[in-house]
């Protein structure tokens, strides 16, 4: 029989959100779809959550949820909620791997409008892009350089020894399960002398699995049964056996127990990775000195020489290791550490793979060799580019930091227990490997992507060059790291670029530091506005200079982008005063081109304070391979001789100014940097440095009154340095930053936060702030504030009929109350539930505009109301006191009997509440 549709101005149109459970076993839910569009904190369609989002929560305890079609492999990356190019937080992992929540007091009271799932970057709540080529016939491999004089690939004289200690786990603070302290050990064996040591720390990976299943993983700490745990420590054997046969003690520690609990940190786990690290360090320091009392297999090592510490990270892990090597040369708060003994070691350098560094504060005065998989699919912003660029400025600039961007290494396979065939549990590429979802740079199989083999093999190299040249003191193996344009031949077929600063250089055209430039522009690395930002939104790929910090845009970070139509227009940098090149034999430039072009050629000039200008050199550059999921607009390094200008008289000692003329038909390139560099590698010592570290005070509301507290922060350390400060405003998120100058024991970073009393039912509110260091500063934990929290009961909430009995094509109505009103949006949940007698209203009996709204779908063939997974979650705004929600019916002209449909208020998993009864609303048949 025909159905007369509904008049639409008669469509509900209350504020709500209707949501849909996808949670198995929820009676009548189970076969749920997740609405096409959901409404959100507004009466009308301008502001809708897309498909897989909802709110969730109990009162005003209100959650941001975001399901995922399929789970989210556990990674190293940060799951970010966002709102356009606005930072929400990161929210809390499900076990299922599917679902992630962030408490919306977290959040801010912004309209959350534009929300995006981010790791690194990448969306994860929208389908991957096709890789859009300007020229995809151009991906290509980089030609071989030249082979290095000395090869630190090729194994050692030494034959080795292998065993694993477990000792009791220990408890770190902020973490409610104590932590492992199992680690894998191979030695030289036979060796002589005291030897150095090198530890690896793993990064975030699943923590068990249950054998014999394809993809049974958890994030679990202790396993359950039937479950074991995914050795993440044993990953990096290769790596060992290699140092360990040229003479190094190698020691790789298991931590799944910080990452089975590191999303409840608000550094992510760092400061937690650090003090794991210092607690086997700490045990190879006694045992070093009572050989007795040490395990049997360190026993059977050849006695460690702790001043000569390398500490090797992956991912979360390198952000570990660099915390580790910043807490030993700068205690941290004893409240934060979980390790408080003396430092019986000195860490010369940090090898990092792959790493995240949410904190941007790299450790300036420790060497560092960062590997950039050119295939990352986990930290595939190449965030990690940071422990280079982050270190210019910050102090003596002596030691060296050095970046390896190996071409077509993905991130997981540098440890062989993350590598499908290799691991002992399940394990995935990162990249991807959808048919498609094909990638001309990063698919298995294209001839620019490694192997699995071949990519653990160069990781090994180049390992093992950091090794001999910061532990054994090798200075032939510096130009396989420094930008010098050499290979080590123990890493082909591999493809390694590499730049750097530190060591020899001086000087420094940053462009960040004041400079003025002409005949080019001056573009922010990290601004989202078009109009100033290096590279434009919509531009296929992105650069790892250019990674997103935690507010909205980075104070100071800038880079020249050249851009030109026809040759000999020069772009030109002026330092704020002039610099000195003295004592330098080249001039190193770091500069980036489009991925997959060719043939850009600059020639670079300088010109001293007297006027006198000298061309130096001829530039020529190529792009990287690059696709649309890559981050390949990575500088390249590129030296010209200093010659020109000695044989012309030029004074080095007052280089006024820096000159790119282009000499190609037309191109675009970027200038991050340019140095003075000469050859060698300088010892380094540690400035003494203030230490901040940020805290966070939790405090109540109180009823009345105004109270004004203050953000915890501690200065320690020695001397005085600047830091910038970003106040993040607790509704929008935006951040007003100011520079500011700390000493030990000071409070200079005294920021008020004024919290007013009220007896209104609201939400906790943060005041945050985020520290990052500028000059002669270091930063522990980078973020914290004032959380003022609700103290107020919540209302409470009843359903109550309005119109619960109505004639066909009328409405059914019910209104949701609260006995006081609040100061924030309440979510209350209500469900659809049978009729427990009588005939049930059906899909056919309401508007299917209505029920569209509401369920995502109008169903075929007709069935009972309840059975179209309607969970609707209905919204109170502050300063009102009720919504309505209604069930409007059509009129037919089909005799039927008297129809019913069945209502009650859930809990967050969808279960009416006990307490609660369940109200019945009935529609009669129009005579």
């Amino acid at each position: 029989m025909r159905r007369e549709p509904l008049n639409p101005a008669r469509r509900i149109s209350v504020t709500a959100v209707a949501v849909l459970a996808a949670l198995a076993g929820s009676p009548g839910l189970a076969q749920a779809q997740q609405p096409s569009q959901t409404r959100l904190l507004s009466t009308t369609d301008d502001n809708k959550l897309p498909p897989g989002w909802r709110i969730d929560g109990d009162h005003g305890s209100r959650e941001l949820v975001w399901r995922a079609p399929k789970p989210v492999p556990v990674g190293d990356a940060r799951v970010e909620f966002r709102t356009g190019d606005r930072l929400l937080g990161a929210p809390k992992p499900g076990k299922d791997g599917r679902t992630f929540r962030l408490a919306l007091d977290e959040a801010g009271s912004t309209a959350l409008t534009d929300l995006q799932v981010t790791a690194a970057g990448r969306r994860l709540d929208v389908a991957a892009d096709q890789p859009r080529e300007s020229d995809p016939q151009g991906v290509r491999l980089p030609p071989q350089a030249p082979a290095n004089g000395v090869d630190p690939g090729k194994p050692g004289s030494y034959r080795t020894v292998s065993g694993s200690y477990d000792l009791a786990p220990v408890r770190l603070p902020g973490f409610a399960t104590p932590v492992e302290m199992r680690a894998q050990v191979v030695a030289p064996k036979g060796a002589t002398g005291s030897r150095p040591l090198a530890l690896f720390l793993h990064g975030r990976h699943s923590t068990c699995y249950k054998p014999g299943s394809e993809d049974d993983t958890t994030i679990d700490w202790p396993c359950a049964d039937g479950y074991k745990p995914i050795p993440s420590d044993k990953g990096y054997l290769r790596d060992q056996k290699l140092l360990a046969s040229q003479g190094y003690v190698t020691v790789s520690i298991s931590a799944n127990g910080i990452n089975a609990q590191d999303w409840q940190a608000e550094d992510a786990g760092a400061q937690a990775r650090s003090s794991l690290v210092r607690q086997h360090l700490a045990h190879w320091a006694d045992w070093a000195a009572h050989r007795s009392t040490a395990p049997a297999v360190v026993r059977q090592a050849p006695k460690t020489d702790l001043s000569r510490v390398l500490l090797v990270g992956h991912s979360r892990g390198g952000e570990g290791v660099n915390r580790a090597a910043m807490d030993s040369l700068y205690p941290p708060p004893a409240a934060e550490d979980g390790y408080r003994g003396p430092v019986r070691w000195k860490v010369r350098a940090t090898v990092l793979i792959g790493p995240t560094i949410f904190g941007q504060n790299p450790v300036a005065d420790v060497p560092s060799v960062t590997l950039l998989p050119g295939c990352d699919g986990d930290v595939s912003d190449l965030q990690g580019e940071d422990f280079v660029d982050g270190t210019r400025g910050v102090s003596r600039g002596t030691a060296l930091h050095s970046a390896v961007y190996v071409v077509g290494a993905n991130h997981n396979y540098f440890n062989s227990e993350w590598t499908p065939g290799e691991a002992e549990a399940p394990a995935q590429d990162d990249f991807g490997t959808d048919p498609e979802q094909t990638d001309p740079v990063c698919t298995p199989g294209a001839p620019t992507r490694l192997t699995a083999a071949q990519q653990h093999k160069a990781g090994s190299t180049y390992i093992a060059a950091a090794a001999r040249l910061f532990l054994a003191g090798d200075d032939r193996v510096r130009p396989l790291l420094d930008g010098s344009g050499r290979r080590a031949s123990s890493a082909d077929p591999a493809r390694v670029l590499t730049h750097a600063v530190g060591g020899r250089r001086s000087g420094g055209f940053l462009p960040d530091s004041g400079a003025k430039v002409t005949g080019a522009r001056l573009c922010s690395a990290i601004d989202p506005n078009p109009a100033v930002a290096c590279l434009d939104p919509e531009t296929p790929g992105s650069s790892p200079h250019f990674a997103w910090w935690e507010t909205e845009k980075e104070t100071g970070r800038s880079a020249v982008d050249l851009k030109w139509s026809a040759p000999g227009t020069a772009a030109r940098v002026t330092p704020a005063k002039p610099l000195s090149l003295h004592g330098s034999q080249k001039l190193a430039l770091r500069v980036f081109v489009p991925p997959n072009t060719t043939g850009t050629k600059f020639d670079v000039s300088v010109t001293d304070s007297a006027g006198r200008r000298v061309t130096l050199g001829r530039a020529e550059v190529a792009g990287l391979p690059g696709s649309a999921r890559t981050a390949s607009y990575w500088a390249q390094e590129l030296r010209v001789p200093l010659t020109a200008a000695t044989r012309a008289g030029l004074d080095l000692r007052h280089v006024k100014s820096l000159e790119l003329t282009p000499r190609s038909r037309s191109g675009r390139a970027w200038l991050m940097d340019a140095w003075g560099w000469a050859p060698g590698t300088p010892a380094v010592t540690a400035a003494a440095l203030p230490r901040v570290d940020v805290g966070r005070t939790i405090v109540k509301e109180g009823d009345s009154g105004t109270r004004t507290y203050r953000i915890p922060v501690k200065i320690s350390g020695h001397g005085s340095g600047q830091v910038r400060v970003y106040v993040l405003e607790p509704d929008s998120g935006r951040a007003q930053s100011k520079l500011v100058t700390v000493r030990p024991g000071s409070h200079a970073i005294d920021v008020p936060v004024e919290v007013k009393g009220d007896t209104n039912y609201g939400e906790d509110v943060e005041h945050d702030i985020a520290v990052k260091a500028v000059h002669h500063s270091v930063i522990g934990k980078h973020r914290g504030g004032v959380t003022v929290e609700n103290d107020d009961p919540a209302p409470v909430v009843t359903l109550s009929p309005v119109a619960d009995r109505v004639t066909e094509g009328e409405t059914l109505t019910w209104r949701l109350s609260i006995d006081a009103p609040v100061t924030v949006d309440l979510w209350e949940p209500v469900r659809v539930l049978p009729v427990t007698e009588g005939t049930e209203l059906s899909t056919k009996d309401v508007d299917p505009q209505w029920l569209k709204d509401w369920s995502g779908d109008v169903p075929d063939p007709e069935r009972p109301l309840s059975d179209a997974n309607l969970w609707v979650w209905l919204n109170i705004p502050p300063g009102s006191t009720s919504v309505d929600f209604i069930v409007p019916t059509l009129q037919d002209q089909v005799a039927e009997p008297t129809e019913s449909v069945r209502l009650a208020q859930t809990d967050r998993n969808a279960e009416p509440l006990p307490d609660r009864p369940a109200l019945t609303g009935t529609v009669l048949d129009r005579p």
